[in-house]
């Protein structure tokens, strides 16, 4: 069994209110060089929930911390740092429309097979 830390992606429309929906799911596991993130938009639910959203914004956004995971140049600055700093600065507070839950530890065997897991858990 092996260390891996994992956050939530929440939709917050309005910040001030707290009010989100969880839409994705972010896994880091060091000792198998594991960072990736699975998201789906429910764009029926984010319509019921926050008419006035740009969906399109918001994908952008989730997109991008998937080119992050990545660590390809195609994620900018942040995505050529090391796997702890790229995960460490997608889940560092923030008060945007996408953001993260706290970031919680587990222990798994696989991550890929843990990061699948969490998504239908938490997410659909």
């Amino acid at each position: 069994m092996q260390l891996f830390e994992y956050a939530v992606l929440r939709v917050v429309p309005r910040v001030e209110r707290e009010e989100f929906l969880n839409v994705g799911v972010i896994v880091y596991c060091r000792s198998q060089g594991f960072l990736e993130t699975r998201f789906e938009l429910p764009e029926a639910r984010l319509q019921a929930f926050a008419p006035d959203l740009d969906l399109e914004e918001i994908t952008d956004r989730l997109q991008a911390f998937a080119r992050i995971c990545q660590g390809r140049a195609t994620g900018g600055t942040i995505g050529q740092l090391p796997i702890a700093e790229r995960f460490r600065w997608l889940t560092a507070t923030r008060s945007t429309v996408v953001q993260t839950s706290p970031v919680h530890p587990g222990l798994c065997v696989d991550a890929s097979e843990k990061l699948s897991r969490l998504y239908a858990q938490l997410v659909e």
